[in-house]
């Protein structure tokens, strides 16, 4: 597959020089833009290179952790499915990195709170 590193570099400086940053909450679910990254780093898509994350753990206004989503259901100890909006969606936990806000796009939904303890529980359960 065809990744395009310098079309995601000019949305980078963007995103760095320019954006503001949202207001967000912990378990609340946003479009971000990821960008193109290397090897098996979940990407975002389309020419905003979005992909949906779960505000994990806001540390202040700046910076969370974030977890990607994909559509597709997985099972393992590195994924969690739910539903979101209606439709399932499945949390990569292997991939939780710190992101900045400036990052965030726009607002999808929130995840259930049942839910959002058992991710948090699971990404406890990865760390040790």
């Amino acid at each position: 597959m065809h990744k395009d590193f310098q079309q995601w570099h000019q949305r980078k400086e963007y995103l760095h020089k320019e954006k503001e940053r949202p207001h967000f909450h912990d378990g609340e679910v946003w479009f971000c833009t990821l960008g193109t990254n290397i090897g098996f780093e979940q990407d975002g898509t389309g020419e905003d290179f979005l992909r949906p994350v779960i505000a994990v753990k806001k540390f202040n206004q700046e910076v969370f952790w974030g977890v990607p989503l994909t559509k597709n259901r997985k099972k393992s100890s590195y994924y969690f499915s739910f539903e979101l909006n209606g439709k399932t969606s499945t949390a990569i936990l292997s991939q939780i990195r710190l992101i900045d806000a400036k990052r965030l796009q726009y607002k999808i939904g929130d995840i259930s709170g049942g839910d959002f303890s058992e991710i948090k529980k699971r990404l406890i359960q990865l760390l040790v």
